[in-house]
């Protein structure tokens, strides 16, 4: 009944506004007559049309009197990365730049036959994504070898070959799961240099853990630099986890003992330590980095991870990081970031095979979802694939 009342009402005030323009109209013709100011061109007739309000027939007025049907309920917006839709990304479809110096290799190699230059091609093309020296002479040696022994001709049948020898030596007998025990406690720590996406890493994962139900506890260890708890606690915010940060220079051990007593009494079974960035040859740092394992290392049984983050970017240089670090804090495995901007991703393989360390999550890209656990089978397929 309110309803009707108002269309009503409001039909009313607009037949009266118009018969008050009208009259205002008809006044200010009159006057302009008088002064001879009516324009010849435009008769007041004319302008008093253009200025009519017309009045409601009755069908309108009966169709704005009709009961008003009910809004639309607004969609639901999206709360935090738990509701978001993350489809996997291949990696196919991210490793373009080294795609694409395999696929040249490959291009100069098919077609042809097997001569000392192809073996030239493939040594080149191994060393320019960063394979290494030492992993690139025994993977063309264990390609020689099996080349020899099948009497392989045509340059497919090699291309196969190096195919299938990378892919040994990426899965030999690494263990690449994320461990995480489902009565906890659970630690991952994270290690690496300055600048190489350690607390982008740890937010993308705990985004990933909350969204299958886990209670995520995020420790700001690096105390050294404000903008990293910062950092983190937008991560915290945006993932639903929950943060421990300690004041600006304070002793990061004390920062980690307070995330694991915090999470131990929230029912928390994550937490995920940030740590600062630090120069692989400075000692003092990483002497650190085992202090702070010693205290995760008084829960027995805790500490689950420790990650070592590298940019893929850095290469040969890379490696160096992992062979210093893993003297230090033991890792148990690689969270190799930025794979999807560089020509260097075949890092992958001397990690694995000078280090034994596995690759572990790879980072494709700056969403949430574009942290993926590592596949063996799927890297090599990406970097053999013919078609785009």
């Amino acid at each position: 009944m309110e309803v009707v009342i108002i269309v009503i009402v409001a039909a009313l005030v607009l037949v009266g506004a118009g018969v008050a323009v009208m009259l205002r109209s008809s006044r200010r013709s009159a006057k302009g007559a008088v002064a001879g100011e009516l324009s010849p061109s435009r008769t007041e007739a004319n302008r008093l049309a253009e200025l009519t309000i017309p009045t409601p027939s009755v069908e309108e007025l009966e169709e704005l009197l009709r009961e008003p049907a009910a809004p639309a309920e607004a969609e639901p917006e999206a709360a935090g990365p738990a509701a978001e839709v993350v489809e996997r990304p291949r990696l196919r479809d991210r490793l373009g730049r080294t795609r694409s110096a395999f696929s040249g290799a490959f291009g100069r190699i098919r077609g042809h036959k097997i001569d000392d230059e192809t073996w030239d091609d493939l040594e080149e093309t191994l060393l320019s994504a960063d394979v290494g020296m030492a992993t690139t002479n025994r993977l063309l040696d264990a390609v020689r070898s099996r080349a020899k022994e099948e009497s392989v001709t045509e340059p497919e049948q090699l291309i196969a070959l190096v195919r299938d020898e990378v892919v040994a030596i990426l899965v030999g007998d690494a263990d690449r799961s994320l461990h995480l025990a489902p009565d906890g406690p659970n630690v991952w720590m994270f290690v690496g240099v300055n600048g190489v996406g350690k607390t982008t890493t740890i937010g993308k994962l705990a985004s990933q853990r909350v969204r299958e139900g886990h209670r995520v506890v995020l420790a700001a260890g690096d105390t050294f630099r404000a903008a990293a708890a910062d950092q983190l606690q937008l991560w915290a915010e945006r993932t639903g986890g929950e943060l421990v940060r300690g004041q600006e220079g304070a002793d990061p051990s004390s920062v980690v003992f307070d995330a694991m007593s915090a999470a131990s009494s929230r029912g928390a079974d994550l937490v995920l330590v940030d740590t600062a960035g630090r120069l692989h040859t400075k000692r003092n740092l990483m002497d650190e980095l085992s202090k702070l394992r010693r205290i995760v290392d008084r829960t027995p049984g805790a500490l689950k991870e420790v990650l070592l983050v590298i940019d893929a970017s850095t290469g040969q240089n890379g490696l160096v990081q992992a062979k210093q670090f893993a003297e230090a804090v033991d890792v148990t495995g690689i969270a190799l970031t930025k794979l999807d901007g560089t020509s260097k991703g075949g890092i992958v393989l001397a990690i694995q095979s000078e280090l034994g360390i596995p690759v572990k999550v790879v980072g494709v890209g700056e969403g949430v979802g574009d942290l993926i656990e590592f596949d063996p089978d799927e890297f090599a397929s990406a970097l053999f694939s013919e078609d785009g």
